[in-house]
């Protein structure tokens, strides 16, 4: 039976943060708001709760994972960043994004793309996700809430309550999402090549 914390969007209760962040240590898989989509999160180096998530969402190990990071200087730790991308980045972070880059060494090589050696990153634009980032002081690992067969994302947390109960430990109550996941772009090529269009506008990439 999954806990269902309440939390408010602008101004998240610090007590609860520190709760979420105890599950999520203690290998607990979590849904929470985003500034796209509700997300299913999990610590990044729990090789359990990473096969539990990819099984809720019926993904094999080519789908790409997301690490939600706290800000760019923690998205340098996990990708290689050049002053090209460090550009793009800067000026569309924290936003709806999702950005492919190249791995670094810190990544666990199970987590990043097994033919390609890339990852994929964003730094949310939400109080609540970016507040539990700051207590855990790593990145999360998380993907969109799409449930196997549906083609739309979850976004009132009393039916991911009700979905999942059996499933993740916890559903955090930042009130609705939007239904339009993130923008994916690749950016380890020479231009930045539109994977998903999603909420993210695409313009200031050339798109």
């Amino acid at each position: 039976m999954s806990q269902f914390f309440q939390l408010h969007p602008d101004n998240p209760q610090l007590r609860l943060i520190k709760q979420a962040a105890q599950i999520i240590q203690s290998g607990g898989i979590v849904a929470l708001p985003t500034d796209s989509c509700y997300a299913l999160v999990c610590q990044l180096d729990d090789k359990h709760a990473v096969e539990r998530l990819r099984r809720i969402r019926a993904v094999d190990d080519k789908h790409h994972l997301t690490l939600l990071c706290r800000d760019l200087s923690e998205i340098a730790l996990y990708a290689r960043v050049d002053n090209r991308q460090y550009r793009l980045l800067k000026a569309a972070t924290p936003g709806p994004y999702t950005f492919i880059l190249e791995a670094t060494k810190e990544v666990p090589r199970r987590l990043s793309h097994p033919s390609r050696k890339t990852i994929g990153l964003r730094v949310p634009e939400n109080r609540i996700a970016l507040a539990l980032l700051e207590e855990l002081a790593q990145p999360l690992l998380g993907t969109t809430l799409i449930l196997p067969d549906e083609q739309e994302p979850l976004t009132d947390p009393e039916e991911i309550r009700d979905r999942l109960e059996k499933q993740i430990e916890l559903v955090i109550d930042g009130g609705s999402c939007s239904l339009e996941p993130t923008t994916v772009i690749d950016l380890t090529d020479e231009q930045p090549i539109l994977i998903r269009q999603g909420r993210g506008d695409i313009a200031q990439f050339g798109l």
